[in-house]
């Protein structure tokens, strides 16, 4: 499995990768000179026409500012209108140094917030990654004039984080609401849990080199060419068998449209066959509703399961629509002391092992086994609170699999997926399209065709965490394939669309299903440099 190329950092092990650059022989002014540079590059290629009815650079006091004043100082000398807007003063030794070199040639500099009405582009380099806690004193102020210009109209730009997220946190209580957010050699854990105030996210190079993939932890967000590194290629001469075969346990009655949904994912991930094993009642809706797949009810009996389940699969999911009965306990201890090969247990499978975390250890058996709870499953099954799992979405996990010795997937946006070593991988991949019933059955679906096509229960959760996601997106752009979704983003830019709204509303599963024909990375396509990592704003913004 190779790694992936960017990391998910928090705000001291951001500074310690600064560290560690700058004690290596990188001057610290000359990252802030880069970080500048590229992002004003990138602005310009983005809202070229913006940048004609002249820019309002918000400059902060720290080395955030001292971003501002490079970016303004680059506009200024293509001959952009520039003005400055200066709540607080550079207070920082590279930030006073850039704030010198940029005043002769900026157009003015402004310390009243009313400059910002009007404008029609702005940078936000108020405050960043070493910040924390809620703005204060002018900054709360500079911050309603931003927001004000936006609701006018403005597009905002944000140098490393809108002012007001906590880079570690991701807590934006009186933060900035930025369209792009424009951040240097990581992406910060507050970008992807704040991802409704920062817009789109684009990671800058900026020449940290291998010190931004110091060894501390960190977990790797994986793109389009980590998934395609790691998917099995299906050969000229593949069958049946050699796609693998899967079985998916689960549709209690009155659920058989959960079943149906993962086995519907699988299919579309590539899969040779589908079994669904459900309970007697929802037989004939199963059978009537997926015709690609084999149906038959829940074993009853060791033939029954040596028939249809240890002799004939090569990957085993349970848990969709299983539901909660005692019955279902039995069911997933039968199948799991039955099966030695690579499970993923989801929803109904993880509830009714609810807060017996060491039976789950004991049945996994060192197989590669793969749980995919949302937050309130994993609260349920660790005994612990909903509200801690969300606030230490990125470490908690870790736990988990070393004691029950599973990868763990926890889903959300991001979603985090954990092995027993305790390495982590993460997928941003993903919009509100996915925040409805039966979500997670799609997600299942995909997690077991590449679960039993890879057997690394890690690599396998994180591509599939990332198709699923990925099919959203492309629903939401009303994409029919990735190549559409990358020529039309370049076309809105041309065309003057800089905030284009993603369409979330209307959208059902239905259409991330049949989107999977087309989230699958099937050409890898390098990034535009400095560019190494770039994630669409999510959901409806206004």
């Amino acid at each position: 499995m190779q790694r992936a190329r960017v990391f998910v950092v928090g705000s001291e092990q951001s500074a310690a990768r600064d560290a560690a650059a700058i004690a290596a022989g990188v001057p610290s002014r000359a990252l802030m000179q880069r970080a500048g540079a590229a992002a004003a590059a990138e602005i310009a290629l983005r809202v070229p026409r913006l940048l004609t009815k002249g820019v309002r650079v918000f400059a902060g006091p720290g080395n955030n500012g001292g971003d501002a004043w490079v970016v303004a100082r680059a506009f200024a000398a293509t001959g952009v209108a520039v003005t400055v807007v200066e709540p607080i003063p550079a207070r920082t030794p590279d930030s006073v140094a850039e704030r010198e070199l940029a005043l002769p040639v900026v157009a003015a500099v402004e310390h009243s917030l009313n400059s910002a009405a009007g404008a029609a582009l702005i940078v936000d380099g108020l405050l960043g990654t070493g910040s924390s806690g809620a703005p204060r004193g002018a900054i709360v102020d500079a911050v309603a004039a931003i927001d004000e210009a936006r609701r006018h109209g403005a597009y905002v730009v944000a140098l490393d984080l809108p002012t007001g997220v906590d880079a570690t946190s991701g807590d934006s209580t009186g933060a900035v609401t930025a369209d792009l957010t424009l951040t240097f050699g990581t992406v910060k854990r507050g970008h992807l849990v704040a991802r409704q105030a920062c817009g789109a996210i684009v990671v800058l190079d900026i020449g940290l080199g291998a010190y931004a993939a110091a060894n501390d932890g960190a977990p790797g967000i994986v793109d389009e060419g980590w998934v395609a590194r790691q998917l099995p290629p299906i050969s000229a001469d593949a069958h049946k068998g050699t796609r693998k075969k899967l079985a998916i346990i689960g549709g209690a009655g009155g659920m058989a449209g959960a079943a149906v949904l993962a086995a519907r994912a699988a299919i579309r991930s590539g899969v040779g066959m589908v079994r669904l094993l459900v309970a007697p009642e929802s037989l004939p809706v199963v059978q009537s509703a997926e015709a690609l797949a084999l149906a038959g009810t829940w074993p009853a009996d060791g033939g029954a399961l040596e028939r249809e389940l240890v002799s004939w699969a090569d990957g085993v999911v349970i848990g969709p629509g299983l539901g909660r009965s005692a019955e279902a306990r039995v069911l997933v201890d039968r199948v799991l002391a039955a099966w030695n090969g690579p499970v993923v247990l989801d929803a109904d499978a993880l509830n009714v092992f609810d807060g017996d975390v060491g039976a789950l250890g004991r049945a996994s058996r060192g197989r590669p086994m793969l749980l995919t709870p949302h937050p309130v499953e994993f609260a349920r099954l660790a005994k612990t609170q909903v509200t801690s799992v969300l606030n230490c979405r990125y470490d908690v996990g870790r736990e988990l699999a070393r004691e029950t010795g599973t990868t763990v997937l926890l889903k959300g946006l991001p979603t985090v997926v954990t092995a027993p070593s305790g390495e982590s991988l993460v997928s941003a991949a993903g919009n509100p399209i996915l925040a409805a019933a039966g979500s997670g059955d799609v997600l299942s679906g995909i997690a077991g065709t590449l679960l039993a096509q890879i057997t690394d229960a890690l690599t396998a959760g994180t591509a599939a965490a990332w198709i699923h996601g990925r099919a959203a997106e492309l629903v939401a752009q009303g994409a029919a394939t990735a190549r559409d979704a990358r020529a039309r983003s370049v076309v809105d830019i041309a065309l003057g669309h800089p905030r284009r709204t993603s369409r979330v509303r209307g959208a059902t599963l239905d259409d991330v299903v049949a989107a999977l024909a087309s989230a699958w990375p099937n050409e890898v396509h390098p990034t535009r440099y400095p560019v190494l990592l770039e994630l669409p704003a999510v959901g409806e913004r206004q």
